[in-house]
């Protein structure tokens, strides 16, 4: 067990000290040492410069671990041999302040490019984590079994596993920039995110001058077939999927849904282009239950399935709003800003139906040329429900669209069947 550290004072932020950040962050600044490197030490609370701390949704781990004496309150990461294992940019969107505002741009190479700010004793962590790995899913082995994939003895070997270059990315956000993404005040902006939380964040308030926010959210992963420094080349083909979280479906092959048929559909279209010359990526975003929690999708679950007449493509959406409030809340507007820290300007085959991820991504400046809807046979027979509602809500198809009546005919499985 670690020795006990003796607990300081307790500083409320509630009450600021009238003390200014030790190092600014000018976000945009193309020059990284003027940008200057995100500050969420918990150590030296004059050297911070943001409101938050890191881990995103595992901050309270952390912070566990301290109270109960398994980890050091003043452990540095010794960051030796844990530079990005593939390059990525810089690129022009990472010095606009405007393109890029939920995540740091320089966060995979901080201790590269803010060198001189440890050398004075600054504790800063990467935000972005670059590695790369194999990956094996049945889906591929399947399709590599039926010839519709066929290994390369490089990007896909015999037994079904892919090479990929994959990175981890907690959210940075960049307050002036996100209240201005959603078309209001950064005062407005804060005073919501300080009430609705429980008033979590008194800096929200009392700091005006700490314009970054790490929230404790969940945050992304990337997954890159090909050559990584081709996802910027706009000429060389690319296909995307932008995935939101669903562990039921992802990891448990739930079959209400369409989200692992769908990833795994993704990945081979992303297998595929990159076999051919181009590139492919995956895009994997923690929004469990379109950011409504799994707590509130599995009550929907039941709601759907308990009422009268039955689970129903007709009233799909309106049971989620009865138990949530609303049907969505993913916000797909910072989706983009991945796409823009790689560097992307055009998609070629963009593996979603989405309507909502679809005009995010063309709004934020980056073309998309085709659109790729699931195959018909890929979708489980109690996801139709929710196939058929999205259709008709404005997702994407090559297909008919379903009228009220039809939509009213389209029925799940019962919940105890």
């Amino acid at each position: 067990m670690a020795d006990k550290k003796p607990v300081n004072h307790i500083r409320l932020t509630s009450h600021p000290d009238g003390e200014t950040p030790g190092v600014p962050i000018r976000w945009g600044d193309p020059e990284p040492l003027r940008r200057g490197p995100v500050v969420a030490t918990l150590t030296e609370p004059a050297h911070r410069n943001v409101i938050g701390t890191h881990s995103g949704a595992y901050a309270v781990y952390r912070a566990l671990a301290v109270a109960a004496g398994k980890l050091p309150q003043d452990h540095r990461a010794d960051l030796k041999n844990t530079s990005p294992a593939a390059q990525i940019g810089p690129y022009p969107a990472w010095n606009d302040p405007e393109r890029i505002v939920s995540l740091d741009p320089w966060g995979a190479i901080a201790p590269q490019v803010f060198r001189a700010y440890t050398e004075q004793d600054i504790d800063f962590r990467p935000t972005i984590a670059v590695t790369k790995a194999h990956i094996n899913l049945p889906e591929l082995r399947d399709a590599v079994a039926a010839g519709r994939l066929k290994p390369d003895g490089d990007l896909l070997q015999a037994n079904g596993d892919i090479k990929v270059t994959k990175a981890a990315v907690e959210p940075v956000w960049f307050l002036p920039g996100i209240a201005k993404r959603f078309g209001m005040t950064e005062s407005a902006l804060r005073r919501g995110l300080f009430e609705h939380t429980g008033g979590m964040f008194p800096e929200l308030i009392t700091r005006p001058d700490l314009h970054v926010f790490l929230p404790p959210i969940g945050g992304l992963t990337l997954y890159a077939f090909g050559r990584v420094e081709a996802l910027a080349d706009r000429d060389t083909p690319l296909a995307v999927r932008v995935h939101d979280e669903c562990n039921g479906s992802d990891v448990f092959g739930s079959d209400i849904c369409t989200c692992r048929p769908y990833l795994a559909h993704g990945i081979e279209e992303c297998v595929r282009t990159a076999q051919g010359g181009g590139s492919g990526l995956i895009v994997y975003l923690r929004k469990e239950g379109r950011a409504l929690g799994e707590v509130t999708k599995f009550l929907v679950y039941n709601a759907r399935k308990r009422q009268e007449g039955g689970d129903s493509a007709a009233t799909y959406f309106q049971r989620t709003e009865c138990v949530a409030g609303v049907q969505d809340m993913r916000f797909q507007e910072l989706m983009p800003d991945v796409l823009h820290w790689l560097g992307i300007t055009r998609i070629h085959r963009f593996v979603s139906m989405s309507d909502m991820k679809h005009d995010a991504i063309t709004r934020s400046g980056i073309e998309i040329l085709e659109r790729v809807p699931i195959p018909e046979d890929l979708i489980p027979a109690d996801a139709k429900v929710e196939m058929e509602a999205k259709k008709a809500a404005g997702y994407f198809t090559k297909g008919p669209v379903a009228d009220a009546a039809t939509l009213a005919q389209v029925k799940g499985r019962g919940l105890d069947v």
